[in-house]
């Protein structure tokens, strides 16, 4: 059983629905909501896509780490990852112990789908969006798998309130709440 308070933490890749599910659960639970990639563009005060582009990932993902700190230090929230987080342990062992960790999961085109409405930068710059998805899931989709307690899969074709519903059940029963 998690103490009263516990963080509620959303991973998967780009595209899977943690901004868009995160808000509405978060709402739903009458928590705070935060959203790793905003959390970012607030305190860099331009877009994370910028810092990609002049000072690398090495950048992002030391900025990221830090956030994962913040994260980690309040209590009751709903926090939305960036689709990249949980792929460095640094990230997933400064979280462990503070919530629970649920992976929304998509099959990769409905993934590309959805991405393809979004700029956003890419992890394999000049491979087409499909084989850069592919790639990221083949080499960590088990790293996605490891640092998640739950999997709850979001192409299915439910509404996004069905499926805040089915997660609020699997909060409910992780004692949460």
């Amino acid at each position: 059983m998690r103490p009263r308070g516990s963080n509620v933490y959303l991973c998967g890749m780009i595209g899977c629905g943690k901004t868009a599910i995160g808000e509405r659960l978060a709402a739903k639970l009458g928590r705070p909501f935060y959203d790793l990639d905003r959390e970012m563009d607030r305190e860099l005060g331009y877009s994370f896509h910028r810092l990609v582009q002049e000072q690398g990932w090495l950048k992002f993902r030391e900025l990221e780490y830090e956030i994962c700190r913040r994260f980690a230090r309040m209590q009751g929230v709903v926090a939305a990852l960036g689709g990249g987080t949980v792929r460095y342990a640094w990230n997933t062992d400064v979280l462990k112990g503070t919530g629970i960790t649920i992976l929304l999961e998509a099959d990769l085109k409905t993934l590309a789908d959805r991405v393809r409405r979004a700029d956003r930068p890419r992890v394999n710059t000049g491979a087409h969006l499909e084989e850069d998805l592919e790639r990221i899931w083949a080499d960590a989709g088990h790293l996605y798998r490891q640092a998640a307690e739950v999997v709850y899969r979001t192409d299915s074709g439910k509404e996004v309130e069905t499926e805040v519903t089915d997660l609020l059940a699997i909060v409910d029963q992780h004692k949460i709440m």
